[in-house]
């Protein structure tokens, strides 16, 4: 029988078990030899059900969207000790498989049993983006992959350690089939020690609370965000609300890839069902079902913010995710490319939500990460793999313009420094700016998008790869918003620049020492008419230079001088006009 906590104590509890997962988070983004977790922060820990492996408490700073799909990745190594058992104190799980809980080949997995008096307590896991597991191409992001094999090694949840013991030959496999062993061996003893920093803190918050107290606050922190969710759903407006939005291509196919979600609302429950959407593709841009829940789970988490992050929140929620789509996929479809389908996929849950509650309707964000990857060989012979993600434009809202050069709502990650990426590879950022007239207009404007221009330093050159979207589907508004720039990615050649055939994904592009990429990300989609929008405002915007006079006055029918001076006169004759 559980205890019954006071409302003091619950708060307590819940800021030391937060804490717990923050201090793993933290542990494994100071050790990690990757930019990507050092810097970036692609990486996240939390705890997890005895029995279920459902979500009990995540930390503030990992990425959501592995805290969602971690649920099933714990399952998946209960599953396997009920088949084989032999589970014991000091055991470590690790694998990559996408489609049993995880999202693409190059995030790592660590599942980590927590024992209290020979009775397993609850688990605890640890991810991270590991820079390269072999495949095709250079960072795993091939977007010319038709089956996970061309991706990189696919690893089944195996046992890394027994009682404590590393199994060497485990990490002698892991290093053959990587381009930078070192890389990864840094980073999976970071995670190591994030289990083992974990590990030590809860059982101290055990001692000192007790196992039943701790136990009996974790059920009342599910519970409540049950209630929490079933209450907010219940205030919104019963019906059937639709949304769609597109893909450029798969990487293969040049064809558009439909994310379409009908969206039913009925007393308390809520079912996200995305039958509509389009079927398995032959690129790297399908999902499992397990990455499709979990990035609702994000979705649903931004726009309900008071309702506590774990797996109490998704009992209302129904989801109908059929295998015959390309968010259900099962092996050897690619799903290397699945950081693009998953923003489409969040970006339809606001947009049929929006139609539920359109007080709260948010535009479009840019919708890309934009995976590059630099690959090559330094001078001294020694081999690299840059990969990096990118920021753009978040959407206009009800209350403010987006924020500009912004991360993607998948997670809490950011963008790393050109200075650390510069100080780890041969390259060169000659250009890191925000990028002129890319934000959807509105009363409340988009974000902007930035422009990123790298050279390469090494005098073998690089090779480069591109795993992006929005190339050709801009972000969309909202409420009479318009959409915001594409998203563009050019190269430097002997005949001169060039761009990608299909928009946005590139897997064959060879620079020479001193040539450059740039890539030009999109802005957010605007919120509200233009022109209801304060020439005041829009003037400002021109002498910062996120608007040119000629954009003001095409789209906010505002008519300012190259200085930034408004002529207010002008202004409302335009505007007269353009609202005739």
């Amino acid at each position: 029988m559980r205890s019954v906590i006071d409302p003091v104590t619950l708060a307590v509890l819940k800021g030391r078990l937060e804490q717990i997962a923050d201090e793993m988070d933290a542990t494994l983004y100071r050790s990690a030899f990757n930019p990507i977790i050092a810097e970036a922060r692609d990486a996240c820990h939390g705890l997890y059900h005895a029995e279920t492996g459902a979500t009990l408490v995540q930390g503030t700073t990992g990425l959501p969207i592995f805290v969602g799909a971690m649920a099933f990745a714990v399952k998946a190594v209960i599953d396997k000790v009920k088949r084989e058992g032999g589970l014991e104190e000091g055991d470590i799980y690790l694998f990559n498989d996408p489609y049993e809980g995880g999202t693409h080949l190059n995030d790592f997995r660590l599942v980590q049993p927590i024992f209290r008096d020979g009775k397993l307590f609850c688990w605890l896991a640890s991810v991270g983006h590991w820079l390269d597991i072999g495949g095709n191409v250079p960072g795993g992001f091939n977007a010319r992959a038709t089956e996970s094999f061309q991706e990189g090694v696919r690893i089944p949840p195996i046992k890394l350690a027994s009682k404590g013991v590393i199994n060497q030959d485990i990490l002698a496999i892991l290093a053959a089939n990587s381009r930078v062993p070192q890389s990864n061996y840094g980073d999976l003893n970071g995670q190591l020690n994030a289990l083992d920093l974990g590990t030590k803190r809860l059982h101290e918050l055990l001692k000192s609370y007790g196992d039943d107290v701790v136990m009996s606050a974790l059920d009342a922190f599910t519970q409540r965000a049950e209630t929490l969710m079933r209450e907010t759903i219940t205030a919104l407006p019963d019906g059937v609300y639709h949304f769609e939005d597109k893909l450029d291509n798969d990487g293969v196919v040049d064809e558009p890839l439909t994310i379409a979600l009908d969206l039913t609302i009925k007393g308390d429950t809520m079912i996200l069902d995305f039958s509509r959407s389009s079927a398995p593709c032959a690129g790297p841009l399908n999902i499992a079902r397990s990455t499709a829940v979990a990035c609702c789970y994000v979705a649903l988490k931004h726009v309900f913010t008071d309702v506590p992050a774990n797996a109490g929140c998704l009992a209302p929620i129904t989801f109908v995710i059929p295998e015959t789509t390309l968010l259900g996929v099962s092996p050897p479809k690619p799903v290397g490319g699945y950081t693009e389908t998953i923003l489409r996929v969040i970006g339809v849950v606001f947009g049929a939500l929006g139609q539920a509650m359109p007080e709260r309707a948010t535009a479009a964000p840019f919708g890309t990460i934009n995976a590059l990857s630099i690959a090559g060989h330094r001078g001294d012979g020694s081999r690299y793999v840059m990969f990096s993600f990118f920021g753009g434009g978040l959407g206009g809202n009800p209350e403010t313009d987006g924020l500009n050069h912004g991360n993607n709502p998948i997670s809490m990650a950011t963008i790393p420094p050109a200075e650390i990426l510069e100080a780890s590879y041969p390259v060169m950022f000659t250009q890191w700016a925000l990028r002129p007239d890319s934000a959807g207009a509105g009363m409340h404007r988009g974000g902007l998008g930035a422009i990123y221009e790298i050279e390469a330093l090494s005098p073998t050159g690089a090779d480069v790869f591109l795993l992006g979207e929005r190339g050709k589907f801009a972000p969309f508004g909202v409420n009479g918003g318009t959409p915001a720039a594409l998203n563009e990615f050019h190269w430097q050649t002997d005949e001169g620049e060039k761009t990608p055939p299909m928009a946005s994904k590139i897997a064959d592009v060879k620079i020479k020492r001193g040539q450059r990429v740039r890539l030009q990300s999109p802005g957010g989609g605007g919120w509200g008419s233009p022109l209801t929008r304060d020439p005041v405002r829009v003037a400002r915007d021109v002498r910062l230079g996120y608007v040119s006079p000629e954009a003001a006055r095409a789209h906010y029918g505002v008519i300012v001088d190259t200085d930034g001076t408004l002529d207010e006169a002008a202004t409302r004759a335009l505007r007269k006009e353009l609202a005739a």
